[in-house]
C-alpha cells in the first residue's frame, strides 16, 4: 500500500489535532521511511521480481526491523513517547501516533502476499494478497486515501491561499505518483528503489508546509 497509508495520516489529524500533518506522515509511513536506509545498508533485502504480484514487481525477502508487527509496535511506542516528552503533548496524542505507526503493518498485511513478519526473528509471515487484484487494490487504496483527505480537509481550514494550494497540490501529486508506480515499468534495481524511497522525506516536509498554512495545524 502507498497512498492508503497517507490516507491514515490525513485522517489521524482529527484524533490528534495538535500534531502536524508532517508528524502524522512520519507516523503512517515510519516503516517505509526506515526501510530504504536499511536496504541500502544491507540489513534488509528486496529484489525486483516482475510478476511477484500483479501490482508490484518487488519481492520483499527480509524486512523484520522496519515491517514486523513487533518492531513497529516498539517503534510506535517510542515515537509516541518522544512526541509527548518533547512537545509536552497530551498522552492521547502519543497513543494516536503509536497506533498510526502500527497501522502500516495492518494495511500492508491486507495488500501483500504472505511476506509480512510478526517478529524480528520468527519465521511466521502473513499477507492476504490483495495486490494480486488490480480492482481490489485500487478500490482499497483510493478509498482509504480519499476518506483521509476529506477528514483532514474538514478538520482544518486554510489560513491563506497557500493553505489551499499546498494541500490540493499535494493530493494531486500523490495520486500522480501512485499512478506512475502502479502502471509504470519495473524499477531497474533494488538500490534504485531504496534511493527513490528516500525522497519520501520530501512528502513529510510538504506535510509540515501544508499544516503551517491551515487552522488546526500543529508543530
Amino acid at each position: 500500500m502507498f497512498i492508503g497509508h497517507f490516507g491514515v495520516g490525513f485522517a489521524a489529524k482529527k484524533a490528534a489535532p495538535a500534531a502536524s500533518l508532517g508528524t502524522l506522515f512520519i507516523a503512517c509511513q515510519f516503516a517505509d521511511l526506515l526501510w530504504p536506509t536499511l536496504v541500502l545498508l544491507g540489513v534488509e533485502r528486496v529484489e525486483i521480481d516482475p510478476g511477484n504480484t500483479l501490482m508490484t514487481p518487488l519481492a520483499f525477502l527480509s524486512y523484520p526491523y522496519s515491517h514486523s508487527l513487533l518492531a513497529l509496535s516498539a517503534w510506535g511506542a517510542l515515537f509516541g513517547l518522544l512526541y509527548v516528552a518533547v512537545r509536552r503533548a497530551p498522552v492521547s496524542a502519543g497513543v494516536t501516533l503509536a497506533v498510526v505507526v502500527v497501522s502500516h503493518w495492518v494495511l500492508d498485511v491486507i495488500m501483500h502476499r504472505p511476506d509480512m513478519p510478526l517478529t524480528v526473528t520468527g519465521a511466521t509471515r502473513l499477507g492476504f494478497g490483495l495486490w494480486n487484484s488490480m480492482p481490489g487494490t485500487l478500490a482499497a487504496e483510493l478509498a482509504c486515501f480519499l476518506i483521509g483527505v476529506i477528514i483532514y480537509a474538514r478538520t482544518t481550514v486554510a489560513r491563506d491561499r497557500t493553505g489551499s494550494i499546498a494541500l490540493w497540490s499535494l493530493v494531486v501529486f500523490l495520486l500522480v505518483v501512485y499512478a506512475a508506480n502502479a502502471f509504470g515499468p519495473p524499477p531497474p534495481s533494488a538500490r534504485a528503489v531504496a534511493w527513490a524511497g528516500q525522497s519520501m522525506w520530501l512528502l513529510v516536509a510538504w506535510g509540515y508546509w501544508v499544516d503551517r498554512h491551515r487552522m488546526g495545524g500543529g508543530p
